[in-house]
């Protein structure tokens, strides 16, 4: 796509896309791609980078124990790492075993397991909350949805008004399908997933059985996306739950390139997982 050199082209590139990708549709549709420079990134407003309860109470995700409190990078308190909450009541007891070993080592000063920071696929949901300082990118087209996040990088398929397949192969971010609905609402459904992932930041680990649907409702004013995610998985967890985030537009945000695995050894001898490689050639 063409850079973006004035407001007014600026406007007439949105006008553009808007209007071949709604006349192709045949309905209003959300816009997300607006020019070759515009990321959505985490709303850090809202709390912790991290998938967040859904208003109203009920399931939800993950969170960290309250006796240690999480503080991100860039909050007004001293960063920490993540502890997972084991009370939740969404967990089945055969998971809460792993976390607390993941939790203690975190308790005794080791560094914990995060997809982003070892270079390895974060999956879904966690995807929605998988960095907050890197925007994500939408290569929106009338059959496709491409959604990058530069480190790494990691990229998301997400095909548009098809159904599932017969027979799916289980994946790192599985089949995603979706359709538009509202006129400002992206649904996507996913399965297919591997069990290698996890759920959250809290390394709460799932089940091929994993289904996740989420909504990308765009605001009016086209600033912000809300961010409403569903997850069962009956070999899991105990109950289906709710999360939420939100992304904001970020202009200017030129897609950059974000290298994981270079220069990312275990300088400091800490234990780190080992950094994700191939065991096969791409061709």
């Amino acid at each position: 796509m063409p850079r973006i050199v004035s407001t007014a082209a600026g406007a007439l590139a949105i006008f553009a896309i808007g209007t071949a990708l709604a006349a192709d549709s045949g309905k209003k549709i959300p816009i997300f791609m607006y020019t070759d420079k515009t990321g959505w990134q985490l709303d850090r407003s809202l709390g912790p980078d991290d998938l967040l309860p859904a208003p109203g109470g009920g399931p939800g995700p993950v969170t960290y124990d309250r006796r240690y409190p999480y503080f991100p990078n860039g909050s007004a308190h001293p960063s920490t790492y993540r502890v997972a909450d084991l009370s939740n009541p969404i967990l089945q007891d055969w998971m809460k075993l792993p976390m607390k070993k993941a939790n203690d080592a975190v308790i005794a000063g080791k560094v914990p397991f995060r997809a982003r920071e070892r270079c390895w696929p974060v999956g879904v949901p966690g995807f929605d909350a998988y960095s907050p300082a890197e925007p994500f990118y939408f290569l929106q087209r009338t059959n496709e949805i491409v959604v990058i996040n530069p480190g790494g990088p990691e990229i998301r398929h997400i095909y548009l008004n098809v159904p599932h397949s017969k027979n799916i192969k289980p994946s790192w971010y599985g089949e995603s399908v979706g359709h538009y609905e509202g006129g400002d609402t992206l649904v996507i459904d996913t399965i297919g997933l591997n069990d290698k992932t996890f759920v959250d930041n809290y390394r709460t680990p799932h089940t091929t059985q994993l289904h996740v649907v989420e909504r990308w409702k765009l605001a009016p004013d086209a600033k912000s996306i809300d961010v409403s995610v569903y997850v069962e998985d009956p070999g899991a967890f105990t109950t289906p739950y709710h999360a939420v985030q939100r992304w904001l537009r970020r202009e200017n945000a030129t897609l950059p390139l974000t290298p994981c695995n270079e220069n990312n050894d275990d300088h400091f001898n800490q234990g780190l997982v080992p950094l994700a490689q191939a065991t096969t050639s791409d061709f």
